[in-house]
């Protein structure tokens, strides 16, 4: 069996254990960047207002409101882009008969791997998105009693019952756009090591370091396009002012309606989360490969260790 199936293993874990560490920030930017109307009085005022009032009005829990979700998208969409990349990679190899792949190669191997996993896990993504806001809804409605949050598979088939199969994956297009995050991403990532390991190996900080920087540039380039499509992710209205019939509707909109730094909503957050999550993902994932590598051979998946290599 090729590395690539371990590669996806670990992935998958390093998504679970990066998603779990900066899941607060998630909730806060998504939040922030559903939010349209900013003069409401439940509306929030920034990240730090956003924290208060989650923390006064939800408790803990609602920093965490759609994490079971998270965690199994988190899981799925690792392991199946990591799972693409490294199978792409191996063809890239092979062909060339280099140890590493050039930029362009980089860029191809990416593209393929986040098309596969835009299309495979939008439909968890969706729920998610909508149960992340969906506590907020519920606490505003409860009038003092207590609100009841849908489960995973309650806000699952809501979306299918309410509005169709095809809504899960709304939002697909901007997402598919948005493969050019990880190519970004994962071209610096792979360039930036390329260039490391030519002087010495790299340990778990560099990892980190390495991921931190590979994000921080494609979060800052692409993030009006994952504000977008956050919010196409929603349940859309039947208020033609608020409904987003498209990318380039949805673009017009928020420009209209709250200027160019509408498009910038809740991009702190969003850039600390995004790099500590890449950065937690790198590190762990590449501590993790060993011991996906040793339970492939204890699943007889693989003669031995040295054939992994």
């Amino acid at each position: 069996m090729s590395d690539n199936v371990a590669h996806a293993l670990a992935g998958a874990g390093g998504g679970i254990i990066s998603m779990a560490v900066t899941y607060p920030l998630i909730t806060v930017n998504t939040r922030l960047q559903v939010q349209r109307n900013d003069k409401d009085s439940a509306s929030y005022a920034g990240n730090m207002d956003a924290i208060r009032k989650i923390l006064s009005t939800e408790g803990i829990a609602g920093l965490f409101s759609g994490l079971e979700s998270a965690l199994f998208g988190a899981a799925v969409t690792n392991g199946v882009y990591y799972y693409f990349f490294e199978a792409v990679k191996a063809a890239f190899e092979r062909a060339s008969k280099r140890k590493s792949m050039s930029t362009v190669e980089s860029m191809v191997s990416g593209a393929v791997a986040g098309a596969m996993t835009c299309i495979i896990t939008n439909p968890i993504w969706v729920v998610n998105t909508r149960l992340t806001v969906k506590q907020k809804k519920l606490t505003a409605q409860a009038d003092g009693g207590e609100a009841e949050s849908p489960t995973t598979v309650q806000a699952f088939a809501e979306i299918i019952k309410e509005d169709g199969v095809l809504a899960l994956w709304q939002g697909i297009i901007p997402a598919l756009i948005l493969v050019i995050n990880p190519i970004i991403q994962y071209t610096a990532f792979e360039q930036l090591k390329n260039r490391v390991e030519r002087f010495r190996k790299l340990g778990s900080l560099d990892f980190f370091v390495l991921g931190a920087i590979s994000k921080l540039a494609a979060t800052s380039i692409t993030y009006p396009y994952i504000l977008l499509k956050s919010r196409m992710q929603l349940k859309q209205s039947k208020n033609e002012g608020e409904r987003y019939d498209s990318l380039a509707d949805g673009l017009r909109k928020v420009i209209a309606q709250e200027g160019v730094a509408g498009l910038y909503k809740g991009i702190e957050s969003k850039l600390l989360q995004s790099v500590l999550t890449a950065s937690f993902l790198f590190m762990s994932k590449e501590a993790l490969f060993s011991y996906a590598v040793k339970l492939l051979i204890l699943l007889g998946a693989r003669r031995s260790l040295a054939s992994a290599k």
